[in-house]
């Protein structure tokens, strides 16, 4: 019977880029998938690498710091590893806030008076304060698949189409994972299933499915865009190939992934009104993803009170962005190994039972 040292549940990015992390210290991983790994909400996010005082909670920010700082040799190491590209940029942000935020003290030496059609010669005429930061972005879809393939060249085992039902206990600690198919063992278990957290015994974590539909356009010029531009409408992302996804919605609707033609128009209608050339754009397409979300949107990170039951979801947003100090604090608390950040802010026990 073959057993593993770890068992991660879920192969989004979150999970691929820890058991990465996990090899990497000599552990044997097993990933079990209940669809195709890399496919779910990793797959369908933005990829803006957002660590901005004004948008991110106070006490998630020094993980958010932090991984925004790893995120070039993260990026770097998934390339090299994979042979894929994971496009990342660092042409920076700019920012038009709603007007709650304008006056924000992390946006007062951000201000561009009269440099934005300098910067941007695309964007409509705006009387409206503008702001740069100097945030990166991502193709989620590059850096998914480059952890898929990296984990596969590490000697990550990956089971897809397995739904973990519930946790396996034996006397009163983990022994593995039991599935709608199957079963597998391990002495530990790192629950890193996203929005279906949930819903996999005996510990009911309370995460719950965020929508958010997303359009794609093919610009009309490949440097159309630069920057990533934010507004409190639309998000404009440009990738290098010329695609610029058009984002994003933050919608309570279960585990409905279907788009609304209504949202998707209304997307379209924005992108233009902000760079009229998009008129000229193709639309290549349009989807929706299930963020995890949780009741205070912190992540919840840590050991459970099952002896060797752990999680690391809830991400929200940011699953993206907090991939690589996910993996790497994630991994320092598996292997018992000193953790140099206080996780107890995302505590699983944080909840009431």
């Amino acid at each position: 019977m073959k057993t593993w040292d770890v068992i991660v549940i879920g192969g989004g990015i979150i999970g691929l880029s820890l058991s990465i992390e996990l090899r990497k210290k000599g552990t044997s991983v097993l990933v079990v998938e209940r669809g195709a790994p890399a496919r779910e909400a990793s797959y369908a996010a933005g990829g803006m690498l957002v660590d901005c005082l004004f948008e991110t909670p106070a006490a998630l920010q020094p993980l958010a710091t932090a991984s925004a700082s790893m995120y070039p040799e993260f990026a770097h190491e998934l390339e090299v590893e994979s042979g894929m590209k994971v496009d990342l940029r660092d042409q920076g942000t700019i920012v038009f806030p709603s007007t709650t935020h304008t006056s924000h003290p992390a946006l007062r030496e951000a201000a561009l008076p009269g440099l934005v059609k300098e910067l941007e010669p695309a964007l409509a005429e705006s009387n409206r304060p503008a702001f740069y930061l100097k945030e990166r972005s991502v193709d989620p879809r590059g850096v998914a698949a480059a952890a898929l393939q990296a984990a596969k060249r590490r000697g990550v085992d990956l089971s897809s189409g397995n739904e973990v039902a519930a946790i396996d206990v034996s006397d009163n600690r983990v022994s593995g994972v039991i599935t709608n198919k199957t079963s597998f063992h391990a002495s530990k278990v790192i629950n890193c299933a996203g929005a279906w957290s949930g819903q996999i015994a005996p510990h009911a974590f309370p995460t719950r499915p965020v929508k958010g539909q997303m359009l794609c356009l093919a610009s009309p010029s490949r440097n159309l865009l630069k920057h990533v531009i934010r507004s409190p409408e639309i998000y404009l992302i440009p990738r290098s190939d010329g695609r610029i996804l058009v984002g994003t919605t933050v919608e309570e609707a279960g585990f409905d992934k279907r788009t609304d033609v209504a949202t998707i128009q209304r997307f379209h209608r924005s992108a233009m009104a902000m760079v009229p050339e998009l008129r000229n754009a193709r639309i290549l397409g349009d989807w929706a993803g299930l963020r995890p979300g949780t009741p205070d949107a912190l992540p919840i990170l840590g050991a459970t009170a099952t002896p060797g039951y752990y999680v690391a979801t809830g991400h929200f947003r940011d699953g993206i962005l907090l991939a690589p100090v996910t993996a790497k604090v994630m991994a320092d608390v598996i292997t018992e190994t000193n953790c140099k950040y206080d996780l107890t802010p995302f505590s699983p026990d944080r909840f009431p039972k």
